[in-house]
């Protein structure tokens, strides 16, 4: 068998990155943490953890890979993260029934916030 156990996103300023992606999805930092890498773990669910790796990359848009984040209260969640410092970014091709919303971090790293209302296969608890 094998698992997502940790989602690596290349960041430029990992203390700036760190503050943002663990008050954005509410975890913690494992210790010790390094200088140039910090693995992000969930407080309390069972979910995969986010790395933040400070090495310098280019960023391609669009890009190759990006996080789907579901919210049961999508706008509440899109405001938060903008007082957070994320960002929304308009899509030409997004259809006007979306049910995500595309955002991005303080350093342009590409997530969407869908909402999780009506989606059956989320359950929060589990």
């Amino acid at each position: 068998m094998i698992i997502v156990g940790s989602i690596v996103i290349r960041v430029d300023d990992l203390e700036v990155q760190t503050r943002f992606w663990t008050a954005a999805l509410d975890y913690v930092v494992r210790e010790p943490a390094e200088d140039d890498f910090v693995l992000l773990r969930p407080r309390d669910a069972a979910a995969p953890c986010v790395s933040l790796d400070a090495v310098p990359s280019e960023r391609v848009l669009p890009p190759r890979i990006h996080l789907d984040l579901y919210a049961q209260d999508q706008q509440a969640e899109v405001r938060r993260l903008l007082a957070l410092g994320a960002r929304k970014v308009d899509w030409d091709r997004q259809p006007a029934d979306a049910d995500y919303v595309i955002m991005e971090d303080p350093e342009g790293n590409r997530f969407c916030v869908v909402d999780a209302d009506g989606w059956s296969g989320w359950d929060p608890s589990t």
